[in-house]
């Protein structure tokens, strides 16, 4: 399933808004993503028409079965990456922000041997 690195952090967006709770809201995925409104509107229509997403008619965004594949994915990558990076002695600001570049880029190889290395670490 291949799919832009805009289009995963929108869906990590999504994915991440929803889980605080609430119904999530273009304005809301601009304001986490530091995005134009207009900018997200055609990101939702373009996810919208691929399936990932339904919109309501109030604007409420939610993802659809493979949307949500994706998103919990990168979601994954996200925070193990940030974890391994952290043990390493990376700030958490900085672990943040290049776990956000790597997630998209990593093969699945090797993101499972540091996510295999990582539980080992934490038993």
């Amino acid at each position: 399933m291949q799919i832009r690195k805009s289009a995963e952090d929108y869906l990590e967006a999504i994915l991440i808004l929803s889980q605080k709770g609430g119904a999530v809201r273009s304005v809301d995925i601009a304001s986490m993503l530091n995005v134009s409104k207009p900018s997200v509107s055609h990101a939702m229509k373009l996810l919208r028409e691929d399936g990932y997403i339904a919109m309501d008619r109030y604007g409420t965004v939610t993802l659809l079965d493979k949307g949500a594949e994706i998103a919990n994915r990168i979601y994954e990558r996200h925070n193990v990456l940030t974890q391994m990076l952290e043990y390493l002695g990376v700030s958490p600001d900085t672990a943040k922000a290049d776990a956000c570049k790597i997630e998209h880029d990593i093969s699945t190889e090797s993101f499972q041997k540091i996510k295999t290395h990582l539980l080992k670490k934490e038993i």
